[in-house]
């Protein structure tokens, strides 16, 4: 199982919780209305597996409309059974990341199907080679936790080919948890078979998940035979799949924040209800990625605001349930990185993080909408979380750290640079930028500007030699089994 164990070290998740939204009355007056709306209304599932699963729980089924309805007590049996803390294992223990209560780490996400190039600074088809680029560059970046496959192979034209070269080529340029959506059941199958490989067994891949998956409650309230069956695939083999919801205001869901999360919640607690229903004790990850439309033009938001508030709610009521919680930040509708990429990155990513969403996807690189990931913000946004890390550690305040003695010990009028209490806490008490110009204007120059400094950065990593992070033997045996995964290691 993937229930976090007490010996599991996750230094890199820190505490949130310092946003709420909502008052304590909101959250049980939204979880009230959550159970009512799965017992009274429910949801339609067209997996068969996940239908017979809801039916010898003891769910209401119909089996001509395929609405299945959720009583309160099913549903908070299934809360009950569900794993409070859920660990993304990595292959280097030192990137393990456990989601659970106000524990926060950052990630990417998106699958976008555009990049833009780092030579061209052009939007084009992501490819294969993108992946690797992506995931080399995570492996570098401090601040971004998990790998969640970001972009596209757009060069793939057989479907069944997409799951094994996205996840192979992610695993062979990174050692930090990797995530990622699936696309086939046939692609299922091979990724786990890849994992286990990789792991040394069915058995230790089940103990140390380093890979886990996203599927799909599609809104309004529907569980479709494809993303149904993959989500109880995973469930039934006991690895972490994350159930995510994609409300859009006044699209898939009232167009009110409170109908949206009243959404939102209603519609991934039914998912855990199905991971639950199909294997008790499963680590499921319910999921938070809806937004809101531009109404003029109907076109998907990634940096409105209220998105980032939508998703600050959702993790409170997450934190109600006691549910690991996979949210949504950092992304942005800019079309290039600037100004407009980097507040609207930096506020969501800001208010996400201190409502204590504990894993948020999509929080560095994603732009245009989450149709295009760029590497220099994937860079750049790195250096926001490390900002917002600093924000949510807040100030300690202990004897040493108040230095009240020091105080009472200099005179009026002295400085403090050379005590031994500054030397002692100078190097820790501040977050350091490695992209931000804080040099005066006589010693700046164009060539050091934060977007300067990335660049240099993407450069360094594409010029190294590109090795591989799975043993060579076993890269071998999983490139003898799967023909179709096709290798291209020069960097985008």
């Amino acid at each position: 199982m993937s229930a976090a164990p007490a010996s599991v070290d996750a230094p890199r998740n820190v505490a949130g919780a310092l946003y709420s939204p909502l008052s304590d009355s909101d959250v049980n007056r939204i979880a009230d209305a959550a159970f009512d709306v799965l017992e009274q209304s429910g949801l339609a599932v067209y997996s068969p597996t996940g239908f017979e699963a809801f039916r010898a729980a003891g769910a209401c089924v119909d089996d001509e409309t395929r609405i299945v309805k959720l009583s309160r007590s099913l549903v908070e049996d299934a809360v009950a059974s569900h794993p409070s803390s859920v660990t993304l294992f990595a292959r280097d223990d030192a990137h393990h990341v456990v989601l659970e209560g106000n524990r926060v780490a950052y990630g990417t996400g998106g699958t976008a199907l555009y990049v833009i190039d780092p030579d061209t600074q052009e939007r084009r088809p992501s490819t294969n080679a993108d992946i690797r680029l992506n995931a080399r560059l995570v492996d570098e970046l401090d601040h971004v936790h998990v790998f969640t496959i970001n972009v596209f192979p757009n060069e793939l034209k057989n479907n069944d080919a997409i799951d094994a070269n996205r996840f192979f080529h992610a695993f062979d340029c990174t050692t930090k948890h990797v995530m990622g959506g699936v696309y086939s059941m046939k692609g299922c199958h091979e990724v786990v078979a890849m994992a286990e490989r990789i792991a040394g067994s069915a058995e230790a891949l089940r103990e140390r998940p380093f890979v886990s998956f996203i599927t799909l409650i599609i809104s309004p309230f529907k569980i479709d035979d494809r993303y149904g069956e993959m989500t109880c695939y995973f469930a039934e083999r006991g690895l972490p799949v994350v159930v995510p919801t994609e409300p859009i205001c006044g699209t898939t869901s009232p167009i009110t924040l409170a109908g949206n999360l009243l959404a939102h919640i209603a519609e991934t607690l039914g998912g855990i209800a199905l991971v639950q229903s199909v294997r008790r004790g499963a680590p499921g990850i319910c999921g938070s990625v809806g937004s809101a439309c531009d109404l003029r033009t109907m076109d998907h938001l990634g940096g409105c605001i209220e998105r980032a508030m939508i998703n600050a709610a959702v993790a409170q009521l997450a934190q109600h349930f006691g549910l690991p919680l996979y949210s949504t930040a950092g992304t942005s509708d800019a079309k290039r990185v600037g100004v407009q990429a980097a507040y609207e990155s930096a506020m969501s990513n800001l208010l996400v993080a201190m409502s204590g969403a504990n894993y948020i996807h999509d929080a560095a690189g994603l732009m245009e909408a989450d149709l295009t990931v760029s590497y220099e913000k994937l860079v750049m946004d790195n250096e926001i979380l490390g900002m917002c890390d600093r924000v949510l550690q807040g100030i300690e305040v202990t004897d040493d750290k108040l230095a009240l003695d020091l105080l009472l010990e200099k005179k009026p009028g002295e400085d403090y640079l050379a005590a031994e209490h500054t030397v002692r806490h100078m190097r820790d008490e501040f977050f350091v930028p490695k992209l931000a110009n804080r040099q005066k204007r006589e010693r700046w120059d164009e060539d050091q500007t934060a977007l300067a400094r990335a660049r240099h950065l993407i450069a360094s990593v594409r010029r190294r030699d590109q090795g591989s992070c799975i043993d060579e033997q076993v890269r071998r045996a999983i490139l003898a089994d799967h023909p179709h995964i096709q290798l291209n290691r020069k960097p985008s």
